[in-house]
């Protein structure tokens, strides 16, 4: 299905079940029908099962949403606590679309309790209330974590899911892969058949060197190996470590409940140079579950770590809270560590809705149906693959997704043909706009959109307005109230929109400074189509390779204003 036909279908109301292989456009399909629904004034409930794949969407992991911490079974003396809890009356009340991300992580049982969940705060005996639900996502990735054996994994398997009566769109066009061979891969893959050609491609990349100027992502499918890998990378590095010790209250066996439902350490060792991910999202949405990032430093004062993550944004870490609650919402136990474990490698479950230019691959330990179906497709290129190893299981998919598929295509092909039936599909759109309490009102959609753009240039002008009044980068924060980062950023955006804006007082006058825009010119120079965004913009990662990541992403952006 063409991602225009699944929109179509998103807007006459319809449930909606968004899948397709690894690749396709799955999130930014949704991004398209939710920047439409807030366009007409209409708020959905975004949420996904993991804080990485919730932030990918903006949204809320699903176990915070619906208020229901770390529990796997809810009953119906939970669901009256829940109900008594304002917050979540106030919540659930605006509540008209629910979009679910990376459907393929969620269990039965959690995708009935919030099937149930709503019916109680809609009183409501309609599927999910009556809200409008779209879950998005690959049934050919990862499945839950189960810590037994269960004959229902998958959220299709719950009497909920048939409830729904959603409609398919199966999206086929690829956007993430540019490379036949690996197209061919992932696709043999799904089909269970795993050819000859294959076979031979993987063994090409077997142990191949890779023409990169920094070591590769390293995906694994044990915890164990990651944590031996991670181990031996921070021992290689000269600078003191600083060892974190846990805090913790409350009685001994919640305390362990919150060790082994978690990822946080009892002890945590870092290093001025260590490559870290967050275990945990920020109350402050300064960092999610899954960001990765580098220490740059420790604070002088009380030595929590400094971090930058790939993107650029420094980030001063401290003490973060795990907690256990009773049944009133009251805190019966804590845990207090800073959320970070190493990650020079990463487990295979952790990668899950990532894209990566190159990574190095251990698939030998494979020992789940789905693993390196997940690994192979992060990456854009079978050039940026250095596989390890490859076990029997390694490239299976499980038997019953593999007979279930036909039948979601089928499911699909059925839904196009509905949707062409339809005479007015605008008008239909119109209908479901007012039914969930939005606007078709142009004049107010034009507003809405206007003063959305006028509140990001407000913030701009603050900082254009000063520049004419200080003498530093370092003074225009502290005026502003603002990192510093944040204004290069602002600087760098004024830029854009004004070519004649000058910001020669700020400009350094460092070697290392010399050194970077040396480097810029010269990665400008080469117009390697990966070093650059799709605008047109120089990406900041290549500069900070070729400086063997001796510089800081902030003094790259700063650079980059005066190339």
């Amino acid at each position: 299905m063409k991602q225009s036909t699944a929109l179509d279908i998103l807007k006459s109301g319809e449930n909606v079940f968004i899948t397709g292989s690894a690749g396709t456009g799955k999130t930014y399909l949704l991004n398209e029908y939710i920047q439409y629904l807030k366009a007409h004034l209409v708020f959905p409930a975004i949420v996904a099962p993991t804080g990485l794949s919730a932030s990918h969407i903006k949204g809320q992991t699903i176990h915070s949403f619906f208020g229901i911490g770390i529990r796997e079974f809810i009953d119906t003396d939970f669901i009256e606590v829940l109900l008594a809890r304002r917050y979540l009356r106030t919540r659930f009340k605006n509540v008209e679309v629910l979009i679910i991300d990376e459907i393929s992580m969620v269990s039965p049982q959690l995708f009935s309790n919030m099937d149930r969940i709503l019916q109680a705060f809609k009183n409501s005996p309609k599927p999910f209330g009556g809200v409008q639900v779209i879950a998005s996502g690959d049934f050919f990735q990862l499945p839950p974590i189960f810590k037994e054996v269960t004959e229902h994994k998958f959220a299709w398997q719950s009497p909920s899911w048939r409830d729904l009566d959603f409609k398919t769109s199966y999206l086929e066009v690829k956007f993430r892969q540019d490379d036949s061979k690996l197209i061919s891969i992932l696709d043999d893959i799904r089909a269970g058949e795993i050819s000859k050609q294959t076979y031979e491609t993987l063994e090409s990349c077997h142990l191949k060197e890779l023409k990169l100027n920094h070591r590769p992502t390293r995906l694994y499918t044990h915890n164990i190996d990651v944590d031996r890998i991670n181990e031996g990378e921070l021992n290689k590095l000269k600078s003191p470590a600083r060892v974190y010790t846990h805090r913790e209250r409350g009685m001994k066996h919640h305390i362990e409940k919150i060790f082994k439902t978690s990822m946080v350490l009892e002890k945590l060792t870092l290093k001025k140079g260590a490559v870290v991910i967050f275990i945990k999202n920020s109350s402050e949405q300064k960092y999610f579950n899954g960001t990765i990032a580098v220490v740059t430093g420790f604070n002088a004062s009380d030595k929590m770590p400094i971090v930058q993550t790939m993107n650029g944004d420094k980030i001063m870490l401290s003490y973060d809270d795990w907690i256990v609650e009773d049944e009133e919402g009251k805190s019966i136990a804590k845990v207090s560590q800073i959320p970070l474990r190493l990650a020079w490698a990463i487990t295979i479950h952790k990668s899950q809705g990532m894209t990566l230019d190159a990574v190095e691959i251990d698939l030998s330990k494979t020992f789940e149906t789905g693993q390196g179906y997940v690994a192979l497709s992060r990456i854009r290129n079978i050039d940026g693959l250095r596989l390890m190893g490859l076990n029997d299981m390694a490239l299976r998919v499980d038997p019953l997704i593999l007979k279930v598929d036909s039948r979601i295509k089928l499911a699909s092909q059925r839904a196009i043909k509905e949707v062409e039936a339809i005479e007015n599909l605008k008008e239909k759109a119109k209908k479901h706009i007012v039914k969930l309490g939005g606007t078709t009102d142009k004049s107010k959609i034009n507003k809405e959109k206007n003063t959305k753009t006028s509140s990001n240039i407000s913030t701009y002008t603050k900082t254009k307005n000063l520049i004419n009044s200080v003498s530093s980068i370092k003074e225009l924060a502290k005026k502003r109230g603002i990192i510093e980062d944040t204004v290069v950023v602002h600087l760098s955006k004024l830029q854009e929109e004004d070519k004649t804006l000058d910001l020669k007082k700020f400009k350094p006058k460092s070697k290392d400074f010399a050194k970077i825009i040396k480097v810029i010119k010269r990665i400008k120079l080469q117009k390697d189509e990966n070093d650059f965004t799709e605008d047109g913009s120089m990406k900041l990662k290549p500069v900070f390779d070729a400086l063997n990541e001796n510089v800081s992403y902030y003094k790259i952006r700063l650079a980059m204003l005066f190339v």
